[in-house]
């Protein structure tokens, strides 16, 4: 355990400024880099018994890299405030579009054939490729995180996600083509 933990003290202790400063440079803000610099500390403390590390500063640059395009594939909700800019007499002036209630029969038919589509081509899905693509789109959990709670590997969660985003995208085509 001393050991353990000796291990991991050198790793941050070595690697810790030039990782931060590397995830740093690819992310928006500090506390972004941070995050993920937490996230790949926290990879390794749960890994580093459990399976052995070559090379650790290419696992440690690597994992980073992932984290971060895990990172950008999340949605991110943009705040109303975030859309509005200010006129010349400092009032917040938001875009009409924005505030135009689209709701007509026209547009609720299509999203209810829409949603009828979507979630018809979901359930063809097999279950562990639906739970993936669920979990990891519409709840916005990571592919690590499901790696995780699954106890499957990340390469297994990430084959599940393609094939059920390749399914998904040829069943929905039509939408593409019509739209």
């Amino acid at each position: 355990m001393a050991q353990r933990q000796q291990s991991i003290q050198d790793a941050v202790q070595n690697y810790g400024k030039r990782l931060f400063s590397f995830i740093r440079s690819r992310v928006k803000n500090d506390q972004d880099a941070e995050d993920i610099l937490q996230d790949v500390w926290s990879q390794l403390i749960s890994i580093i018994d459990t399976e052995p590390i070559g090379l650790l500063s290419s696992w440690l640059y690597r994992v980073s890299r992932n984290r971060i395009v895990d990172k950008k594939r999340k949605r991110k909700t943009q705040s109303l405030e975030d859309l509005a800019y200010q006129d010349k007499g400092g009032e917040m002036v938001f875009p009409e579009a924005l505030l135009l209630d689209e709701r007509n029969p026209e547009n609720e038919f299509e999203r209810a054939y829409f949603r009828e589509l979507f979630f018809k081509a979901l359930s063809e899905l097999p279950v562990k490729q639906r739970e993936v693509f669920v979990w990891n789109e519409l709840e916005d959990l990571t592919l690590q995180q499901i790696a995780d709670k699954t106890g499957e590997s990340i390469k297994t969660i990430i084959s599940r996600k393609r094939y059920a985003v390749a399914h998904l995208r040829e069943r929905l085509q039509i939408l593409y083509d019509e739209y």
